[in-house]
């Protein structure tokens, strides 16, 4: 099957005429073919968000707001057939794929609804003055969409955009587009003013440049690699763009002596090989207190073997591959690096052999002790099912450990003490803390991280406000 790219409300070709193939990670196989973007199609995009911003801007908050529940409406009506997308696409199975669906809808409807709730605030400077701060749109917004979770990440992205007055240019990950386009279809069957959303497919070298330097795109939201959004920077910085970007993590998932082991496991194994380890927010690093390590490690191998790996389609099925080979490569590569520098494999490090798993891009669930805090394992990210456990004695060298490296984005601590469990959170260097529990987030939760892990929240009212502009209106009334 053809797909086309949707700009200025029209469906179209690459300017080049070129397209490349979509490939079912699960077998291997040719399931389509997209447009291959470029430069030109992008000025083609740009110049539609543009033209279209004046008027869609102008609307009031009321109308935005109805049109973007009616896309999350017609989102909740295709259900079924974006899941399978996602399934034959990303080799998400399909139970999650319905979830992730649904996350889209959500996060569509809150930023909607929560977009007429933004106000500015009055300055009480003197008696015989008026000083306010109104909140404006920024204008054409880019939306930079990663392919771990493309659906979810258009509902919050665009939700919020959109919903604040702002036009979009939409770019699904090269690799995971068809579910983007199927969304660009129910887009085009809504009555959806033209250019104020455009759907461009390519890949970042050629359509994610021509994007970032681009002068006339005021913001750029991005969701991936913490290379990539330094690559994004340095291309935007011609124009001064605003920037939001959430990066990637190496979280600490931290097991204090008085935890409840049972609890803890339970939520570790879920964080660890949910979405085949492919969340930024999935568990990096396992540091379990001495006392608790063995059992704790014995436990998560034995639930670990539980899970279901196959065919994302088989309503059984709870791991699916990861989401291409050249991705399988990768964490192909990290396992043996983990082997070739001392930590012990303990579950998975293979490729599955029996059929039909020998055809797709799987990695069945993998577990290292003997983790050391210098090994590549335990100071990059994986992006795959590979569970990094060490151990610790002191509640110091733990909270040390957790903030050596680069990265900042979320931690967990186990523990029953409250009192504890708030020092680790105020110590702890990432932009989320969990206590008890990980890899909660929802569109009420303020999300993005500190240092290389990214600039800016996603999510929340905070997470809308990051869409528009404060200007300051200053009257003298004497």
């Amino acid at each position: 099957m053809n797909y086309k790219m949707w700009i200025n409300g029209e469906w179209m070709d690459a300017d080049s005429g070129r397209t490349y193939p979509v490939i079912n990670p699960a077998n291997g196989e040719e399931i389509a073919q997209v447009p291959l973007g470029g430069k030109t199609d992008v000025e083609k995009a740009v110049a539609a968000a543009k033209n279209a911003f004046p008027a869609w801007s102008a609307k009031s908050q009321a109308e935005r707001s109805a049109i973007v529940n009616t896309i999350g409406q017609a989102i909740r009506e295709n259900i079924e057939e974006l899941a399978m997308l996602d399934c034959l696409d990303h080799g998400t199975p399909i139970t999650t794929a319905r979830r992730m669906v649904m996350g889209a809808v959500v996060n569509l409807e809150y930023n909607a609804n929560t977009a007429r709730s933004l106000m500015g605030d009055v300055i009480p400077i003197s008696p015989n003055s008026f000083h306010s701060f109104i909140r404006e749109p920024v204008g054409v917004c880019a939306l930079i969409i990663p392919w771990n979770v493309p659906l979810i990440m258009i509902g919050a992205k665009l939700g919020a955009a959109l919903s604040v007055g702002n036009t979009c240019i939409v770019k699904p990950p090269s690799i995971d587009s068809l579910a983007a386009l199927k969304f660009a279809e129910i887009l085009h069957n809504l009555d959806i003013p033209k250019g104020a959303i455009n759907i461009i497919t390519g890949p970042g070298s050629t359509v994610g440049e021509a994007i970032a330097s681009h002068p006339d795109v005021d913001l750029i939201s991005f969701t991936g690699s913490c290379e990539t959004g330094k690559d994004i920077m340095e291309k935007s910085s011609n124009s001064i763009k605003r920037l939001v970007l959430e990066l990637g993590g190496k979280n600490p998932f931290i097991v204090l002596e008085d935890a409840d082991l049972e609890a803890a496991v339970e939520r570790a194994v879920f964080s660890s090989y949910n979405n085949t380890g492919m969340v930024c927010a999935s568990p990096g690093r396992y540091y379990i207190n001495e006392k608790y390590h063995d059992q704790f490690v014995d436990m998560f191998v034995e639930k670990a073997k539980k899970i279901t790996v196959g065919d994302p389609l088989d309503e059984n099925t709870w791991m699916g591959p990861v989401v291409s080979t050249e991705h399988r490569d990768k964490v192909e590569y990290y396992i043996q690096s983990g082997i070739d520098e001392g930590a012990k494999l303990i579950l998975g490090g293979k490729r599955p052999d029996n059929p039909p798993l020998d055809k797709g891009c799987f990695v069945m669930p993998t577990v290292f002790t003997n983790v050391t805090q210098n090994m590549k394992i335990a100071r990059e990210e994986i992006f795959g099912p590979v569970a990094c456990i060490m151990k610790f004695s002191s509640e110091d060298e733990v909270i040390d450990l957790a903030n050596d490296t680069s990265f900042g984005l979320c931690a967990s601590v186990w523990t029953k003490d409250i009192t504890k469990a708030m020092k680790f959170a105020k110590k702890i260097n990432a932009g989320a803390v969990w206590i008890n529990d990980h890899l909660t987030i929802s569109p009420e939760m303020p999300w993005g991280g500190f240092k290389e892990s990214g600039i800016g929240k996603e999510n929340s009212v905070i997470g809308l406000e990051e869409f528009t502009q404060l200007k300051l209106i200053a009257m003298n009334l004497a």
